[in-house]
């Protein structure tokens, strides 16, 4: 393993208050044409009240993993004009290990000892892909999240436009369709199984192309956990099981590419090549019947509330979900050191918690106009009541409470009937 020389000396602390050096792992695997992009929007990080950042407030570690073009190269170039310490190691994966998961991770723990190697135990570990743009306020919005009680701290990802443009109209109709459908489900989610460390609005994505973790977080669960595929989602729910704080963070937000030619077999390039070819292929498994993933989630706070304060609602709840009580006994009896643990087997157990079919994109329409009548009902009950002036009629209907919107809606739907007075009285001339 070779590595480059950092082109800035010793980098400069983050200000106090924040959770120590911030080191960004850059995993690159033959990205000597996209990395410049992913670095140069490094260069121009601003803090939230629009000022560039401090030079040298975070490192940059690109590890270049069985390079045969000249990425080095070119990050060794592109250190001249960073604001911030940047370094590349190169490194030749062995066979087992040649795929984006495992180059993360090796990517993730070089930053980890960096960030030991300076003389501390706190510190922020962040990673992106090569051939990502991260936005201009990535850095900071980051660190805000951190500031407030995060442990981890997942961004949103948008696809680069133009890329994605140039799949065609029916390629970025489904795209719109499934993003829009998963900001209705993260909503849902949030009404029937609010997180406090991760409040509304939020997302449901999980990347490397935008994650961060405290060093201290990433060393209790043993690091990124080895995959060669999902490394990303796998560190979220290794963090979540151990009790750590994931935050999914909408003002944290990457830009990344929609090209067919990945580096990683079976990642995001192979899906977006073959929905491409295959319009109407499945969608990802997260997307679910709304119906289907309401109950899941209602079930979910229900469970974990019993899991906090153990008692004898257990077996019931656990008899509403059609599980026998032979099989409840056993799922007892095994145990469980943490809450998604103990979900994860009464799923695997639960008929009604059970996976429904794939959906495609030819079923999200009606998905949708079941999650958004879903949130008109979850919304109603969480809206705070408005005082409405009495003789005045208010276009501003969603504000107000939700007996008086049930009101109007069935006057409206009602036929207008004369009353007694109009029937006995006779018809004027002008009628």
């Amino acid at each position: 393993m070779r590595q480059t020389a950092f082109a800035r000396p010793d980098h400069v602390r983050l200000d106090l208050g924040r959770p120590g050096p911030a080191v960004i792992a850059i995993p690159a695997h033959n990205e000597a044409r996209e990395i410049e992009r992913c670095l140069a929007a490094l260069a121009v990080q601003r803090d939230l009240m629009g000022a560039p950042v401090e030079a040298g407030a975070f490192q940059v570690l690109v590890f270049a993993n069985n390079c045969t073009d000249r990425t080095a190269a070119v990050v060794n170039d592109f250190a001249s004009r960073m604001p911030h310490p940047l370094r590349v190691v190169e490194a030749q994966l062995p066979i087992g290990q040649r795929n984006a998961g495992w180059a993360r991770k090796h990517a993730m723990d070089l930053a980890a000892a960096a960030i030991m190697a300076d003389g501390t135990t706190q510190g922020l570990i962040m990673t992106t892909d090569a051939d990502s743009q991260v936005a201009p306020t990535w850095f900071a919005a980051t660190t805000r999240e951190f500031e407030q009680g995060a442990d981890c701290v997942a961004g949103y990802i948008d696809a680069n436009p133009l890329e994605l443009v140039s799949l065609g109209r029916g390629f970025l109709q489904r795209s719109r369709r499934e993003d829009g459908y998963l900001r209705l489900l993260a909503e849902i989610e949030a009404c029937c199984d609010p997180r406090p460390h991760d409040p509304w609005p939020n997302h449901r994505v999980a990347s490397g192309a935008s994650l961060a973790v405290t060093l201290s977080a990433y060393q209790a669960i043993g690091g990124l956990p080895p995959r060669p595929v999902g490394e990303d989602q796998a560190l979220t729910k290794a963090l979540d099981r151990a009790g750590f704080r994931v935050r999914h963070a909408m003002a944290v937000s990457v830009i990344t590419s929609c090209r067919f030619d990945g580096r990683a077999p079976g990642g995001a390039a192979d899906t977006i090549r073959h929905r491409h070819a295959v319009p109407d292929a499945p969608c990802d498994d997260e997307i679910e019947p709304a119906l289907h993933f309401m109950r899941r989630v209602i079930c979910r706070r229900m469970l974990r509330g019993v899991w906090e304060q153990p008692g004898s609602r257990m077996p019931v709840l656990l008899a509403r979900l059609g599980i026998a009580p032979a099989r409840a006994a056993l799922i007892g009896a095994a145990g469980a050191d943490a809450f998604e643990d103990f979900w994860h087997r009464i799923c695997a157990a639960s008929p009604v918690l059970a996976a429904r079919r794939q959906l495609r994109p030819a079923d999200l329409p009606r998905q949708i106009a079941m999650a958004q009548i879903i949130l008109r009902h979850l919304r109603a009950r969480t809206a705070p009541a408005q005082i409405v002036p009495t003789g005045k009629y208010r276009r501003e209907r969603s504000l107000e409470p939700a007996n008086v919107q049930r009101s109007a809606a069935q006057n409206a739907r009602s036929p207008a009937r004369p009353s007694a007075d109009s029937r006995s009285r006779p018809a004027s001339d002008t009628q």
